[in-house]
């Protein structure tokens, strides 16, 4: 049991030592040479670091921007009532998430070498959240479920999910990339599917975002650096606006974040430094990429034949990256939208999570263009907020209050809101 906790925390829990690990294998079985053994590994391995790296970047810009438009709207947030908390959860039921994602994770290969859906979940960091969530919401259905009972219901669950999660949305990740060499391995399958349906249906994609057409004045628009850069300048720019006039103790806060510098100029850097990381999580999944489809030929021939990885949701970026903003614009206005309906219905008050709608947004607007073109990748973003916002109210609301909403307000992704009625429900019946 150690040496599985051990594996479970040490290599699935740090994703750049797995996906480096499975490079390493993947040459290895190939008989490549020392040298080409030992290149790939590190390159494949700082590849993903490098994406880590920008979206470390793209994260700390939007913990200013994020309370910068909760004020901006007078937002606080909701109160959650009495749960255990991750903390408390963890120590409780910690083992068996652990030992569920480990089992889960044998699941996913042994069905990808036994069936025709040969994706094998190479996303770590999401394994773990879907792990932790899914137990939060069997623990709140069914109170103190019995520690093999919660382990071997999750790694069923989760074996399930990894493998057929990937194979709904390939369909579209090979029109997205044209070739079927990588799958997208991430909990923003369902608004990928659903910004490329509705692309299909209401979209044009004669209107391709990465194909605009604009006067030569405007050709600096076709550089995707240059429009997140002013798209985000915009936003950044009216909430620091909003900010500055404001005279509330959370106004103040965050202008007391630039120090000596004017609080304006210090947003407009913050938009830059969010450009800055998009440009570095282009430039890591180009490298990452280049170094782990080859070497995963390897695992693909020896050992589950046919395999296809499925990786986290910036592999899709580089492909359409007008659409990635896009599809964060059309998250961050629904997200808006969403949350004054939420206030004015029912009462809850949505604080629409940035990180979640950017990298979820973003997703369904790369899969919405990929069908929809622009309109398409519009809509893929504000499919994205609509189930966010709501799918966080019934999910902290009903499904996991007393463990970890917490969590679910911060780390709950859109295929979790979507599948936890169903867990949910499951969890009735054989608990």
């Amino acid at each position: 049991m150690d040496v599985i906790f051990w594996v479970a925390t040490n290599i699935f829990g740090t994703p750049a030592i797995l996906l480096g690990f499975i490079v390493l294998l993947g040459l290895l079985l190939q008989k490549k040479s020392t040298s080409q053994v030992i290149s790939g590994t590190f390159k494949a391995t700082i590849g993903f670091l490098i994406i880590g790296a920008g979206s470390g970047v793209i994260v700390n810009a939007l913990t200013v921007f994020e309370p910068m438009w909760k004020e901006v709207f007078g937002l606080e947030a909701e109160s959650l009532g009495q749960f255990m908390g991750q903390e408390v959860f963890n120590a409780r039921f910690g083992s068996a998430v652990t030992l569920a994602m480990f089992l889960g994770f044998l699941i996913n290969v042994l069905l990808a070498r036994l069936t025709k859906f040969k994706y094998i979940y190479l996303t770590g960091h999401m394994m773990f959240w879907t792990s932790t969530v899914f137990a939060g919401v069997v623990v709140h259905t069914a109170g103190d479920v019995p520690f093999w009972g919660l382990v071997l219901f999750l790694s069923v669950i989760l074996g399930l999910y990894w493998t057929f999660q990937p194979a709904v949305t390939q369909p579209f990740m090979r029109k997205i990339t044209g070739n079927n060499n990588i799958a997208l391995g991430h909990t923003s399958a369902s608004v990928a599917l659903l910004g490329g349906l509705f692309g299909k249906w209401f979209g044009n994609k004669e209107n391709d975002s990465e194909k605009i057409k604009v006067p030569k004045g405007l050709e600096f628009l076709r550089d995707s650096n240059v429009i997140t850069a002013l798209s985000m300048g915009a936003l950044f720019l009216i909430g620091a606006i909003v900010v500055s006039l404001k005279d509330t103790p959370g106004a103040q806060e965050l202008v007391a974040l630039a120090g000596d510098q004017n609080f304006l100029i210090y947003s407009i850097v913050e938009s830059l430094t969010f450009a800055g990381g998009i440009a570095i999580v282009l430039m890591g999944v180009r490298m990452f990429i280049g170094e782990l489809v080859p070497a995963f030929n390897g695992i693909a021939t020896k050992l589950v034949p046919g395999a296809i990885p499925a990786l986290d949701s910036p592999v899709v970026y580089p492909y359409a990256p007008n659409a990635v903003i896009l599809g964060f614009i059309g998250a961050f206005a629904g997200g808006l939208i969403w949350l004054v309906v939420l206030g004015s219905t029912v009462a809850y008050i949505f604080v629409p999570t940035m990180i979640v709608l950017f990298f979820h947004g973003a997703t369904a607007g790369v899969f919405g263009n990929s069908t929809g073109g622009v309109r398409g990748a519009l809509m893929g973003g504000f499919i994205t907020a609509t189930i966010v916002a709501w799918g966080q109210f019934f999910m902290v609301r009903y499904l996991i209050a007393s463990t970890v909403p917490d969590t679910a307000m911060w780390a709950a992704d859109s295929d979790m809101f979507l599948i936890g009625p169903i867990i949910r429900l499951l969890a009735q019946l054989l608990f």
